[in-house]
């Protein structure tokens, strides 16, 4: 095992612990526990009903005025599980992920790539059934207007920044960000929101009121920090 795997290695039971919660949940823990905002923002699925979670394999680009080393190759580096985090500044016509990128990812059990920025190729990729979130999408190459700066780096997504090995997490409603040493509490925090939001639309369903269900199940206060 080497040093890019050591750093992504996640407790598999936590990363489908997660997956069973979603990021509004995720986020309402963070506020909870007093953490900045961590969405990011603009950040959106290319293939909705995608829920996804890994550890992040940071890559940094920046404008290039002409073709330089091959862009994707650090994609031979990533670990399956892992989700590629790109900043490109969220530029939105140098695209940095087509369709090729898109199979060799889901050929090597990669997660997902989120990219502050956009992808291009959307045909391709949906045929490859691969995960993607970002600004949008664009056709034109980025071939010779972008290159490799960092890679494995700390990185800025949607003005946040975002170290290697911390989770991101992307569903329909967008994509966050969870730093890795805040991983467990949050996990537990989101854990006990999702139960009692959980149990305040059981009782909706059976036809309790909303400010009943609420009161009961402390709704109001599920966000609120303890401390």
């Amino acid at each position: 095992m080497n040093d890019i795997d050591v750093l992504l290695k996640i407790d598999e039971t936590t990363i489908s612990r997660l997956k069973k919660l979603d990021t509004t949940t995720l986020t309402d823990a963070m506020d909870r526990l007093r953490l900045p905002a961590r969405g990011l923002y603009g950040l959106k699925p290319i293939l909705p009903g995608k829920t996804v979670c890994g550890p992040a394999f940071t890559v940094r680009f920046t404008a290039a005025d002409k073709i330089t080393d091959p862009a994707g190759d650090f994609l031979d580096d990533v670990p399956a599980g892992a989700i590629v985090g790109i900043d490109n500044h969220g530029r939105t016509t140098d695209t940095v992920w087509g369709d090729i990128m898109a199979w060799a990812a889901k050929t090597k059990g990669i997660e997902s790539t989120f990219i502050d920025g956009v992808c291009r190729d959307i045909p391709g990729i949906r045929d490859a059934d691969y995960p993607i979130f970002s600004r949008g999408f664009y056709m034109v190459t980025g071939k010779g207007r972008t290159k490799v700066e960092a890679v494995m780096e700390p990185i800025v997504m949607s003005n946040l920044r975002v170290h290697p090995g911390d989770i991101l997490f992307g569903d329909d409603s967008g994509a966050i960000c969870i730093p890795r040493d805040c991983v467990k509490e949050v996990l537990k925090v989101g854990e006990e929101i999702a139960e009692a939001e959980y149990k305040i639309l059981t009782r909706v369903k059976q036809g309790l009121s909303l400010r009943n269900a609420r009161e009961e199940m402390g709704y109001h206060s599920l966000q609120a920090p303890r401390n």
